[in-house]
């Protein structure tokens, strides 16, 4: 029997998926409560793709279960579709017709009448910053536009979860910002998001909670505050005036710091992790000061959720390893019609 679906909107259940001789997941657990928002961190090839496209009913898992909005993803795959909004990795519109075309038809194919369809449309398109290329043929439009456009039609049917495969990828700052907005309106409106991204600000912004896949294994999961304080301690940083001062920067760091230091010649920075805060900070600088060493900057940094990405995988989050065998999720929306 699936879990209620009062509460929990989306659960995975050990979920494993191989091709070939690759396990592209390999046992993942994940369950979203209702109207919040899951951000599913990752490096490429990590299994964030192949778990999208399993809750969304476009690949079957080799065993496991998951049930989206109560329904579940194998026994119902119908029910599914019309529960979810699927926004993937690139934009897929079909470029012969205009932003509003588009939007009426993904309309229309869920069922909408004409009037809803051309209301939801207008909306959507409005929403996006769309409306006054409307009535333009998609194949006319940016990147960013043809990105929003899909974003919008992931949104017509109005679903109750949402999922977005790093949905601003190739947005400028202000795409990127307008979608944040976008979510905070989903889930103020009841809406559960599943969010993947390699923007890890993106993230730290949005998520309610955010689990970390690695090698197709959940290796962390909690709210962002919670993952940061796995890391531990905060981290100093000293900029000097000559390349000459690193050693001595680097030697001082290391008495204050708890680790060893890391040294950048050619930003002529050093930086060490450090328990104690604000006290470091000062006996670094009392230290410095008495061997006359240029300070051109300071600063006292709370870990990131990139320190803990490279805490947890052993890389930033700025590195791609290979890609998912299945390659990059492309569909717009799980159509049941």
């Amino acid at each position: 029997m699936p879990p209620p679906a009062s509460s929990i909107a989306v659960r995975a259940e050990a979920l494993v998926k191989t091709f070939g001789s690759t396990r592209a997941l390999d046992g993942v657990d994940l369950e979203i409560p209702a109207g919040t928002v899951l951000g599913l961190l990752g490096p490429n090839g990590a299994g964030k793709t192949t778990t999208v496209r399993i809750l969304t009913t476009l690949l079957r898992p080799d065993s496991g279960r998951a049930f989206v909005a109560g329904h579940d993803v194998v026994a119902d795959p119908d029910a599914v579709r019309r529960s979810i909004g699927l926004s993937g990795q690139y934009a897929a519109v079909d470029e012969h017709l205009t932003g509003y075309e588009n939007l009426y038809m993904v309309g229309r194919l869920y069922g909408k009448n004409r009037t809803d369809a051309a209301a939801r449309a207008r909306e959507l398109l409005a929403r996006f910053r769309l409306q006054d290329s409307a009535d333009r043929p998609a194949k006319t439009y940016s990147g960013g536009m043809r990105r929003r456009l899909d974003l919008a039609g992931a949104l017509v049917a109005e679903p109750a979860v949402v999922v977005l495969d790093e949905p601003t990828t190739g947005l400028d700052p202000r795409g990127r910002l307008d979608t944040w907005e976008v979510i905070g309106e989903l889930v103020a409106d009841g809406a559960t998001v599943l969010l993947t991204t390699q923007y890890l600000e993106e993230a730290d912004q949005l998520a309610d909670k955010i689990f970390v896949i690695d090698h197709g294994k959940v290796i962390a999961d909690g709210t962002a505050d919670q993952l940061k304080a796995q890391v531990g301690g905060e981290r100093l940083e000293i900029v000097v005036g000559e390349p000459g001062e690193l050693a001595a920067v680097a030697q001082v760091l290391s008495e204050v710091g708890s680790d060893e230091p890391v040294t950048e010649d050619h930003q002529r920075r050093v930086h060490v992790k450090v328990d104690t805060g604000p006290k470091a900070l000062v006996e670094a600088l009392r230290r410095l000061d008495q061997q006359s060493v240029t300070v051109l900057d300071v600063a006292l940094h709370r870990p990131t959720l990139d320190d803990v990405f490279l805490s947890l995988t052993g890389h930033s989050a700025e590195d791609e390893p290979t890609a998912e065998p299945e390659g990059k999720s492309k569909g717009r929306k799980a159509k049941s019609r």
